[in-house]
């Protein structure tokens, strides 16, 4: 049988075969993809040429004959995204093989000793060397550095198993948290269990029971499931019963449970940066940060729990009140009230719930809104192409066209849970962008999956409008991916340093709110009425509903990322009463015992935003101004739009991400207009 990864792909786009490639053409492209990029170190490595940074920095970025393909890459990305997306057991243990031979493939040639000094001598003996190229030069330099280059010998091998140990558990954590996610289901039998939930999340339930065989109804720990639950079911039992099933995922004693992977991924990412002269991990990763150093990330954290912490006591303070005047004044709220009683106060102060919405966001429509926004905004168009292969039937592939009607990339839309799918929601790539000496501009495949709410036998996808600003968050990430214009791959879209890359996202939030956007694709999927004028001012009076509790939230994650990776000293404390006291100043609710964080926290154990959680609301600053600029010229103004994208959405990681955004905006950010946006000041 011929292995799909060692040939043209011969699709639209030469995009990914899905429909071709089967499990066992897996190993045998990483295993070849390895041993082909050995041969290529070995060719920069016994080179006699002097070392040059044609010859020894762009070799595999740059000097890619017709046809060319970096096997490894190729199939590295296909795997690991569809290990996030459509996983199942043989995928899980073919991941365990291979990442550990992977992450020794990556140490040998992070370690290759002489690699690095020709890079070394590159770095510090070039020819002239446009923006771009110093940049790479410098990133490939630091990258070395970074990654133990500089380490003597003994030290090198400390480094080999501290990583390799670090990547299994990473990945060992994020198969148990799928595992964990998946396994729990909330069976009812009984209707009068259904008390207070919509017709949508009954529906929902009854046709999730159905697929697994069974009568009545099941609830899941899936957002589109668990949130509904949460916010309308009267009996306060089950929604106890799916609060502490969700917040003790990875605690129980099973196999499945993370607290000592946790305590040892924190004690290995503090022995990696000690080893390479950081006094911690987050002093490590500051280092390529725009917030430069763990004392601005405190400083940010710090000003907004000064800001936001008296409005989120009295936003619980109200909620409080609403359960006592409905329950009698001896109820005592528990984590598991919170949403349901804010939602009554919600109700009751703005006449306004996600259920009144959801009739006016078929997901069908809200695809046309957030195309129709990008159009608005930049131009471009959308073409759904059922010849592009999909890896599942729920994933819709579109032909992106530029303005002027080139082809600009291709955008995969993968939007509903299922069982071999993590929960979240995220965007990838599967090809990235690069311009060749030909001048050839290879454009990127680009990818969205989340978990939105699913269409029923009786009624298409309609979703809340948290989920449509979900949906817009990724896309504007994506397009961060489309707009890509730079010349070398690794410095291209979203490779840019993590306090940034939320920036796109989060700009495209703004829009959820705003009727001209509402207008053009909110008509009710059964009467085609528009989203009444009434409806929109009540979405826009209530959207600061509970700002000050949201942010808070947002906060206590950050501090207790940083309280993690902050430490100087080896980690054995107790988990759960560490994350308590680490977000505690945070935190305005009632903790419990066994409830853990930590545990199902991929963002800072296996996501890559280890020291930095924070960034969410360091981008939130940059946003917030951003957006004004639009508010002040036009929400969908042409001109503001394209310097948008030319200084910021297109320019990757070619320059300091401070330097972009000055370019955009004029000066450097403040956090004024984010407090103007949430009602603070």
């Amino acid at each position: 049988m011929s292995n799909p990864f060692f040939e043209p792909y011969n699709t639209p786009h030469d995009t990914v075969p899905f429909d071709r490639i089967k499990l066992e053409h897996f190993e045998e492209a990483f295993m070849e993809g390895i041993r082909r990029e050995n041969e290529q170190i070995d060719r920069i490595v016994n080179n006699p040429d002097r070392p040059t940074f044609d010859n020894t920095i762009v070799v595999d970025e740059d000097d890619k004959p017709e046809g060319y393909y970096d096997l490894l890459s190729r199939v590295s990305t296909v795997f690991f995204n569809l290990l996030s997306a459509e996983t199942n057991d043989e995928m899980d243990a073919l991941a365990q093989k291979m990442q550990p031979i992977l992450t020794q493939h990556a140490n040998d040639i992070r370690l290759n000793k002489r690699l690095f000094e020709k890079i070394k001598y590159v770095h510090h003996h070039h020819r002239y060397l446009t923006k771009e190229e110093q940049r790479l030069l410098q990133v490939e330099f630091e990258g070395f550095t970074r990654s133990g280059a500089l380490l003597n010998d003994e030290d090198k091998e400390k480094l080999r198993k501290l990583s390799e140990e670090a990547s299994m558990l990473s990945l060992q954590f994020s198969q148990n948290l799928l595992k964990e996610n998946k396994d729990f289901q909330l069976h009812l039998t009984d209707r009068k269990d259904l008390a207070g939930l919509p017709d949508t999340a009954i529906e929902a339930a009854a046709q999730t029971a159905r697929e697994a065989g069974k009568e009545g109804w099941v609830f899941t720990l899936d957002f589109p499931s668990y949130s509904p639950f949460m916010s309308y079911s009267d009996r306060r039992e089950l929604r106890k019963q799916m609060y502490m099933a969700k917040n003790t995922i990875c605690t129980h004693h099973n196999d499945a449970n993370n607290i000592d992977i946790c305590k040892r991924l924190i004690n290995l990412r503090r022995e990696i940066a000690q080893l390479l002269g950081f006094r911690s991990y987050a002093d490590y990763v500051m280092k390529h940060r725009m917030a430069g150093n763990a004392r601005n990330v405190y400083r940010l954290l710090d000003d907004l729990v000064i800001a936001y912490k008296p409005v989120a006591v009295k936003e619980r303070e109200a909620v409080e009140k609403m359960a006592k005047q409905m329950e009698g004044s001896r109820f005592v709220m528990m984590p598991w009230d919170m949403g349901y009683y804010s939602h009554k106060l919600k109700l009751k102060k703005y006449n306004i719930d996600a259920e009144m919405l959801r009739p006016y966001f078929e997901l069908d429509k809200v695809i046309s809104g957030v195309f129709g926004l990008a159009n608005k905004l930049y131009g471009i168009t959308f073409k759904e192409n059922k010849d592009i292969p999909v890896y599942h039937p729920d994933v819709k592939a579109y032909e992106v066209f530029d303005r002027d009607g080139s082809y600009l990339a291709v955008f995969y839309a993968d939007f509903h849970p299922r069982k071999g799918k993590q929960s979240g929601a995220w965007m990838t790539e599967y090809q990235g962008q690069w311009i060749t000496k030909k001048g050839v501009n290879v454009r990127p495949h680009v990818s969205v999956v989340m978990n939105l709410s699913k269409p029923t036998d009786d009624k298409p996808a309609l979703l809340t409008l948290g989920e449509v600003e979900t949906f817009l968050h990724e896309f504007g990430h994506s397009l961060h991916g489309m707009f890509a214009n730079t010349r070398f791959e690794s410095l291209s879209g979203t490779n840019v340093w993590w306090d940034f890359v939320e920036l796109p996202s989060q700009f495209m939030e703004n829009y959820a709110v705003e009727k001209d956007f509402l207008s053009t694709f909110a008509f009710h999927y059964q009467t085609g009425e528009l989203i009444p004028d009434e409806l929109i001012k009540r979405i826009v009076k209530s959207r600061n509903f509970l700002t000050g509790c949201n942010c808070l939230r947002q906060v206590s994650f950050g501090l207790l990322d940083m309280a993690y990776y902050t430490l100087t000293e080896p980690f054995d404390e107790d988990l759960i009463r560490f994350e308590q006291q680490a977000w505690q100043k945070a935190i305005i609710s009632q903790q419990l015992p066994y409830c853990c964080m930590t545990v199902q926290f991929s963002h800072i154990m296996a996501g890559g935003y280890a020291a930095g959680y924070y960034s969410y609301k360091w981008a939130e600053v940059l946003d917030a101004d951003a957006f004004s600029v639009f508010q002040r010229k036009g929400i969908f103004n042409q001109q503001t739009a394209q310097r948008f994208r030319d200084t910021i959405l297109s320019k990757g990681g070619t320059e300091h991400p401070m330097t972009l955004y000055k370019k955009f905006r004029g000066a450097e950010p403040s956090i004024k207009a984010l407090l103007k946006r949430n009602g603070i000041r």
